[in-house]
C-alpha cells in the first residue's frame, strides 16, 4: 500500500465529507451513508455526496464494510485525520483531579502507579497501560522470623512503605539469638541503602572482618542479602488496567476482535517491548491497528506517552489500548496530561 495522502491532496469538499464521515464513526462505532451526510447541512445532493464518497474509497481513505452500508475510515484514513485534522480536546478540570488525586495515593509507588493507570482507564474507556523500570528499594530494616529449625522468614522493609518476604534456609544449629543478631546488625549497617549497596557494604565489612558477628549470624546475613540479589536484573514493571473496558456494546458485534485483544495483553513481554519503542523521543505515540504487529489482529488502537524523571531521563511509558474507533482528540491529551503527572511522581 502507497503512503497516506496529505491532507492537501484532498479539495475543501473531501476533506469536509471525510472529516464528518470520521467524526460519525468515531462518535457510533457505525458506517455513515450519503443520506446521513445531506441531513447533516452539507449543500450538496446525495449523488454529489456519493461521488466524493467513491473518491475518497478509491484514495484508501474510506471503506463500505458491505454494499448498501454507508462508509467507514480505514486504518490508512484513521492515520491521515489524527496527523493533519484533529483538533484535541484538553482534560476537563474534574478529569485532571482524578487523576493526580490518583497519583497521590500515598504507600508503595507501584501502586500509585496502579491507581492512576485505574483512572485513566476509566476516563478514557481503554485498558490502561503504565511501565517503568524496576527500581531497587531502599531499605529501612532487615529482619527475620523463624519458620521452624531449618527456615526463616526475611522480611524486608522498604523506605517507601513496601514490604517483601522472601524464605531462608538456616544454617544447622543455629540459635534463636542468631536471628535477632542478624536482624539488628543488618537494619543498623543497611539502612538508606539500595540492595546493590548494602550488598557490596555487607561483602566489605565480612571480607575486613569489620563485623563482630559470629559465624552463624554471618552466615543469615550473607544468605538474608542473597535472596534478593535477583531483583537486580531491574525487569520493567508493567501494569495493566481496565481490560474490562474493552467489553462495550459496540464490542459485542465483534467478540473475536476483542478476544485477540485480550489474548494480546497477556503477552507481557510483548507489551513492553511496544512501550519501550514508544519511549524514544517526547511526543505522544499513536499505533492504529496493522501499523504495529502486536495488535494488528484485533484491530487495535495503541496511545502511548513517555515521561521524564528531573534528570531529563526517560524513566516510564503511560497509555491506553482501545479499539481503532478511539476519541483521539480526548485521549490524547489526557494520556499527555497522565505522563506529566507521573512524571512528577516519579520524579
Amino acid at each position: 500500500m502507497s503512503a497516506t495522502p496529505p491532507i492537501a491532496e484532498l479539495s475543501d469538499r473531501a476533506r469536509d465529507i471525510f472529516r464528518r464521515v470520521v467524526d460519525g464513526y468515531l462518535h457510533d462505532g457505525q458506517p455513515v451513508g450519503s443520506k446521513t451526510l445531506a441531513q447533516a447541512g452539507l449543500n450538496l445532493s446525495p449523488a454529489s455526496i456519493r461521488g466524493v464518497l467513491a473518491q475518497l474509497e478509491a484514495m484508501g481513505l474510506l471503506a463500505a464494510p458491505h454494499t448498501s452500508a454507508g462508509r467507514m475510515p480505514t486504518e490508512r484514513g484513521l492515520r491521515l485525520f489524527v496527523d493533519g485534522m484533529m483538533q484535541s480536546l484538553e482534560p476537563s478540570a474534574e478529569e485532571r483531579a482524578q487523576i493526580e488525586a490518583r497519583a497521590a495515593n500515598r504507600g508503595p509507588v507501584e501502586e500509585a502507579l496502579a491507581a492512576t493507570t485505574a483512572a485513566l482507564s476509566g476516563l478514557s474507556a481503554c485498558a490502561g497501560l503504565v511501565m517503568v523500570p524496576k527500581r531497587e528499594a531502599v531499605l529501612r530494616s532487615i529482619g527475620f522470623v523463624p519458620l521452624g529449625q531449618a527456615q526463616a522468614l526475611a522480611v524486608l522493609v522498604a523506605e517507601d512503605g513496601g514490604v517483601e518476604n522472601r524464605v531462608v534456609d538456616l544454617p544447622a544449629d543455629l540459635g534463636a539469638s542468631a536471628l535477632v543478631e542478624a536482624g539488628n546488625y543488618m537494619t543498623a549497617t543497611l539502612g538508606g541503602l539500595t540492595l546493590a549497596e548494602a550488598r557490596a557494604r555487607i561483602e566489605r565489612e565480612l571480607g575486613e572482618g569489620q563485623s563482630a558477628l559470629d559465624a552463624a549470624a554471618r552466615t543469615l546475613v550473607e544468605r538474608g542479602l542473597a535472596v534478593w540479589s535477583e531483583d537486580g536484573a531491574r525487569r520493567s514493571v508493567l501494569i495493566v488496567r481496565g481490560q474490562g473496558r474493552l467489553l462495550d456494546d459496540a464490542a459485542a458485534a465483534d467478540l473475536e476482535r476483542v478476544r485477540e485483544l485480550l489474548d494480546d495483553l497477556e503477552g507481557k513481554q510483548e507489551v513492553a517491548a511496544l512501550l519501550g519503542a514508544a519511549s524514544a523521543g517526547d511526543a505522544t505515540r499513536i499505533f492504529i491497528g496493522a501499523e504495529n504487529k502486536l495488535f494488528a489482529l484485533s484491530g487495535s488502537s495503541v496511545i502511548a506517552k513517555p515521561f521524564r524523571g528531573h534528570d531529563g531521563r526517560v524513566v516510564g511509558v503511560v497509555g491506553v489500548i482501545g479499539p481503532t474507533r478511539l476519541n483521539y482528540a480526548r485521549i490524547v491529551p489526557i494520556v499527555d496530561f497522565t505522563a506529566a503527572t507521573l512524571a512528577r511522581l516519579m520524579g
